[in-house]
């Protein structure tokens, strides 16, 4: 079972030049869409002279949902082209922006796809890519009487607790790595007085 995925630690930038324009290239790692959009509306302030901020995103770990934006380009040479960088380096949970200034001259569509596709290659060879594993986060409700095996679970299972709430009712919460998901429902369903859900 595949549960890991790339994707990039910090900010890393890149850049290309032709005919007189300029495309700086900017790739952040990013866990939702409103972080793209703070992402974007400071890049814009920072870079106001710019004549296009391009983009592409990718989010999310099992399901990927992503975006190309081409900014006022001709369709399809800016934004799918640094869409398709992302999806070279096999990375998601990731975006890269492409602020170009103009230099007066048109550089036709391959060279448009081209400039794009080689900027934000520049910033993504530029980043540090990591591999991370996909969690399953669980929560598991029981008593004091059952405290000490399900502890002992814990511990030989090596599975990260993320909450504990130890009342009369004890609730705990812990994640996993997918791969060993169905592994530690069985073991938890087949512990008497415990249950287990998976938290979506």
């Amino acid at each position: 079972m595949n549960d890991t995925y790339k994707t990039i630690i910090k900010v890393s930038k890149g850049f290309y030049k032709n005919k007189g324009s300029k495309f700086f290239s900017f790739a952040f790692p990013v866990e939702n869409e409103s972080r793209i959009k703070d992402i974007l509306t400071n890049l814009k302030k920072e870079h106001h002279s710019a004549r296009h901020h391009c983009y592409g995103w990718r989010l999310g770990t099992e399901k990927i949902t992503f975006r190309a934006n081409d900014d006022g380009e001709p369709s399809s040479t800016a934004g799918k082209p640094i869409l398709g960088q992302l999806k070279s380096f096999d990375i998601t949970n990731s975006m890269v922006v492409v602020v170009r200034y103009f230099g007066g001259i048109l550089l036709g569509t391959g060279g448009l796809i081209h400039a794009y596709k080689t900027a934000a290659a520049d910033a993504l060879n530029n980043a540090e890519i990591i591999t991370k594993t996909i969690q399953y986060n669980y929560k598991l409700g029981f008593t004091y009487n059952e405290m000490g095996e399900v502890m002992q679970i814990i511990n030989q299972e090596n599975l990260n607790i993320v909450n504990t709430w130890f009342e009369e009712q004890c609730r705990l919460e812990f994640s996993v790595r997918k791969s060993k998901s169905e592994e530690t429902e069985r073991i938890f369903n087949n512990l008497y007085g415990v249950d287990i859900s998976r938290i979506l």
